[in-house]
């Protein structure tokens, strides 16, 4: 349409010097409209949504969780009470992370900006199926896991029992071969007056009042309706009004008790034997936990374990060694003679199979390792004086250092 008239002269001010001749009331019918529009589309036009959360658009998911948790975290109604802003500021970056969270709706945002979501001035709503995941973002800091009406579980009253630890103290041939124990333990049974269920003998808990026995109770927060776990009830939904007079409402007695523990063969020091459902009784009719018995097994005088096997040490003379000989070395089912080759060298080892630990919960044994050391006689006599000087002379000895063998460098490479 075009403007008949003449226009008035206008100042640097912006205003006009003929205010009621001319098109003076139309400009200001216009500045006013333009005016309007602009209030309109601040009001209405949103942030981009990679923007609020303060990521590119190459985020990834990862990435956006992150971002949303820590602005989440910091503009959260619970903590921020009385405070439009930062409400206005967490549905804001929420509904941002409703949109960038999903994959279809963000590849709809990327194409089409916020008409391709539900348009530029229209809220977009919040899917509920994107915050299943809420659990993973904040646990159980704010209850969100019915912020947005998705429902809650009530955690009914009854509660595993503790798992209990005694220790039991074996001789070094109770490990190996096993054994019957008998072990005294203090525990919490289930009460036999009222079941487990705290309340007097015909009785029963009552719904509880303060959440009408759902277990949760309700707080509005602005935009948000919060779920908590009632107080009251601890989550129950329901509450004892009279308590067993035997267990004071606990629904468990402490009592000791006598388990008969069957130590298998081969267990080794700090093996825990697992009795199942022999720990504390159940809260409220809850299963019981388990009993964990911790082996401390005792050293033996001679015999020294590595796993399955056995090593000793025996000590020989050296006529015994330089022209070989027969003993008898001890085990843990009896004596068992051992054949001394002629010339055996201080610390050789020899093995006896099948002597060692038998494996537990397995087939077989290990083996017994029977190391020699000749032992040097500290005083002589004058006869043994003249034998040894006399063998002496027809075994003399070179005494210079010997070069290392090859196998035992290979040794120290391992120690």
């Amino acid at each position: 349409m075009a403007l008949g008239g003449t226009f008035p002269r206008v100042q640097r001010t912006g205003v006009c010097q003929q205010s009621e001749t001319g098109l003076a009331p139309s400009l200001r019918k216009l500045i006013a409209t333009t005016n309007e529009w602009r209030e309109f589309l601040a009001a209405n036009t949103k942030r981009d949504f990679y923007e609020v959360l303060g990521v590119t658009r190459a985020a990834t998911e990862v990435e956006i969780k992150s971002a949303y948790r820590k602005l989440a975290m910091t503009y959260h109604p619970d903590r921020n009470p009385n405070n439009p802003e930062a409400e206005d500021k967490f549905k804001e970056i929420t509904e941002a992370y409703a949109i960038l969270a999903d994959g279809e709706k963000r590849s709809l945002y990327d194409r089409f900006g916020h008409a391709g979501v539900g348009g530029g001035g229209a809220p977009t709503g919040f899917d509920p199926a994107i915050f299943q995941d809420f659990g993973d973002i904040f646990g159980d800091i704010f209850g969100f896991g019915d912020v947005f009406g998705q429902g809650g579980r009530r955690r009914g009253r009854a509660q595993r029992g503790a798992d209990l630890r005694e220790d039991l103290h074996l001789e070094f041939e109770e490990a190996v071969f096993g054994t019957d124990k008998q072990v005294n333990v203090r525990r919490h049974e289930t009460c036999d007056a009222c079941r487990g269920n705290g309340a007097a003998p015909g009785k029963a808990p009552v719904s509880c009042r303060s959440c009408n026995g759902r277990g949760q109770v309700r707080y509005q927060q602005g935009f948000f309706s919060i779920a908590r776990t009632c107080p009251t009830c601890q989550g129950a939904g329901s509450v004892v009004t009279d308590p067993c007079p035997k267990c004071k409402g606990e629904g468990r007695l402490l009592r000791e008790r006598v388990v008969e523990a069957q130590v298998p063969a081969g267990v080794e020091d700090g093996t825990r034997i697992r009795f199942t459902g022999l720990g504390e009784a159940g809260a409220f009719g809850g299963p019981a936990g388990d009993l964990y018995i911790v082996l401390h097994v005792k050293e033996h005088a001679f015999f020294e374990r590595e796993g399955n096997d056995l090593h000793c040490v025996v000590p020989i003379s050296f006529p015994q060694a330089a022209m070989g000989t027969e003993i008898m070395v001890p085990t843990l089912e009896g004596e068992h003679k051992l054949k001394i080759p002629e010339g055996t060298q201080s610390g050789t080892p020899f093995r006896v199979r099948n002597k060692g630990v038998p494996v537990l919960n397995g087939h077989g044994k290990g083996d017994l390792f029977v190391e020699v050391r000749i032992q040097t006689p500290g005083k002589l006599s004058k006869r043994q004086r003249e034998l040894l000087a006399e063998l002496g002379e027809l075994s003399p000895v070179e005494n210079k250092p010997q070069r290392r063998s090859l196998l035992g460098r290979v040794k120290d490479m391992f120690v």
